[in-house]
This record gives C-alpha cells, sequence and structure tokens, in this order.
C-alpha cells in the first residue's frame, strides 16, 4: 500500500492475464484518473504472467496525486468452474439443458481458491457459493 491517503477513485476492472493494453477497456476506465496506463499495465502484466488465459479482477486505488496501487482477486468463479471442466461456456438455458457435472474434489478445489474472495466463514459456505454458480451455468455438482 502507498501510505494512509484515501483514494480519490476505486475502479474495478476484469482483464486478461498478462494481456493488459492502454487501449479499451484499461484506456476508457483509467484515462480520466491521469495515471501512467502503460505503466499499470507492464505492472499489472508482470503481475499476472502466471496466470496466463485466465481473467483477473483487478481493483485500482487512485489517489489526488495521480499515484496508484491495485490489488488483484481471484478469477471469478464461473471461469474457475469453466477451466476445471473445460468448457467453452455456461449453458444457454441452465434450468433444462445441464452441460457438465463438478466433481466434489473439483468443488473443494475451486471453494478453497475462491475463499478469500468470498463472503463466506468457512469451506462448506464457499462450496455452496460455488455450487450455486454452478447451478446457474447448467452445471450439475455431485
Amino acid at each position: 500500500m502507498a501510505s494512509k491517503k484515501k483514494p480519490s477513485k476505486i475502479i474495478k476492472l476484469q482483464l486478461m492475464a498478462g494481456k493488459a493494453t492502454p487501449a479499451p477497456p484499461v484506456g476508457t476506465a483509467l484515462g480520466p484518473t491521469g495515471i501512467n496506463m502503460p505503466n499499470f499495465c507492464k505492472e499489472y502484466n508482470d503481475k499476472t504472467r502466471d496466470q496466463e488465459g485466465m481473467v483477473v479482477p483487478v481493483v485500482v486505488n487512485v489517489y489526488e496525486d495521480r499515484t496508484y496501487d491495485f490489488v488483484l482477486k481471484k478469477p471469478p468463479t464461473s471461469v474457475l468452474i469453466k477451466k476445471s471442466l473445460n468448457l467453452d461456456k455456461g449453458s444457454s438455458e441452465p434450468n433444462k439443458n445441464k452441460i457438465a457435472t463438478l466433481t466434489k474434489s473439483q468443488l473443494e478445489e475451486i471453494a478453497k481458491n475462491k475463499m478469500s474472495d468470498l463472503n463466506a466463514f468457512d469451506l462448506e459456505q464457499a462450496k455452496k457459493i460455488v455450487a450455486g454458480t454452478a447451478r446457474s451455468m447448467g452445471v450439475l455438482v455431485e
């Protein structure tokens, strides 16, 4: 963290790991703040290079003196489920067409991975949240 400064703006973005460029959506979101976008993109790409191919949300705190810092979050639950099951996308009619089955071990692994970002106090609650996301994508949960 920079210091005890209060951010003048907090911007949340979901970007492909290792592939941020000053073009939209980064440019449109961060341009009006006046921060150094090529510098931000370089830092983001360096920190996310090991997660190539995943969507990694980032929270950017922009301060009044045009300095910034950012916090990387875990990839969205739906992205982790799709990666775990090798899916391109969820079902277009999740209530009718089930497209895959998530095993208990896969469910637990995703829940452990997302634990820090979820609004849950224990692993059982986290697993319920992940299972709900899976069901809304048309994925059966064991």
